[in-house]
């Protein structure tokens, strides 16, 4: 494990990460397209039924891994929290004094994750869902809502599948993510990864993950986004992971049901 975590420590993630966005947009010739992407698919269980074109319509890997669902595949729930992206949920626990539990062992802080002292609040509750390679990358909005505030933080972009996350001390603190501030009581995390060549918020085109800018930038919003539940908040250009947290999501929690159970993801 050692010698695993040593490799991964001293290769240029960033560097690899902008490459692998740059080798994404290389257009692809047609008459080969659905070959490539069908094997890509195959191999990450990707659910083609779900696809809203063909694959030969793809002109390059960038736009197969951002693809767009067919319309009124899966309907809105009425829940007050639906997931906002695709994935396995792999955690979802209380805040206690503060700390988020990443794996069995492992903990880490939520100021450093959001990049801010938090007001301290005994209810808040958080779910970590983690989407593959395989997954659909757009991610949406849980709630209806409006989007205060925006928070872009650089950092590093270790992989986040099950090793990384079992050894890897602070990897979500440690990696670049986006913070959305939605309503009152609502954070989204989302989080980059290794291989991820952008993430993307849909209403600010200024704000953008993996860009070579060692600066957090922080938008406040003087005039609120408002977006339905559902509605697409933005998109990963290849699998990562969310965080929401709020005290909402003890409901979830303490019943036992699903946050994506009837959503449209």
């Amino acid at each position: 494990m050692k010698f695993v975590y040593i490799i991964f420590y001293l290769l240029p993630k960033n560097k690899i990460s902008h490459l692998a966005g740059y080798i994404a947009q290389i257009p692809i010739h047609k008459k080969i397209r659905s070959f490539i992407f069908g094997i890509f698919g195959r191999f990450f269980n990707v659910n083609f039924y779900e696809i809203d074109k063909s694959l030969s319509e793809f002109k390059n890997f960038q736009e197969f891994f951002t693809r767009n669902l067919k319309l009124k595949l899966r309907p809105i729930s009425k829940s007050l929290i639906v997931s906002p992206c695709d994935g396995v949920l792999t955690q979802m626990n209380k805040i206690e004094s503060g700390k988020l539990i990443q794996a069995k062992g492992k903990i880490y802080c939520l100021d450093e994750l959001i990049g801010e002292r938090t007001v301290s609040n005994k209810n808040l509750y958080y779910a970590t869902i983690y989407l593959s390679p395989g997954n659909y990358h757009r991610f949406h909005m849980p709630c209806n809502g409006f989007v205060k505030k925006c928070r872009y933080i650089p950092g590093s972009l270790w992989p986040v599948n099950i090793w990384s996350v079992e050894n890897i001390d602070q990897l979500f603190c440690n990696n670049e993510r986006i913070v959305f501030w939605i309503g009152a009581d609502l954070l989204l995390v989302a989080v980059g990864a290794m291989m991820v060549g952008r993430i993307r918020f849909n209403f600010d085109l200024n704000i953008i993950s993996n860009i070579s800018n060692s600066k957090i930038v922080t938008k406040t919003y003087l005039k609120p986004i408002f977006a339905l539940k559902g509605d697409e908040l933005g998109c990963f250009e290849f699998g990562s992971t969310i965080i929401i947290i709020s005290p909402n999501l003890s409901y979830y929690k303490n019943t036992g049901c699903a946050i994506n159970q009837g959503s449209r993801l």
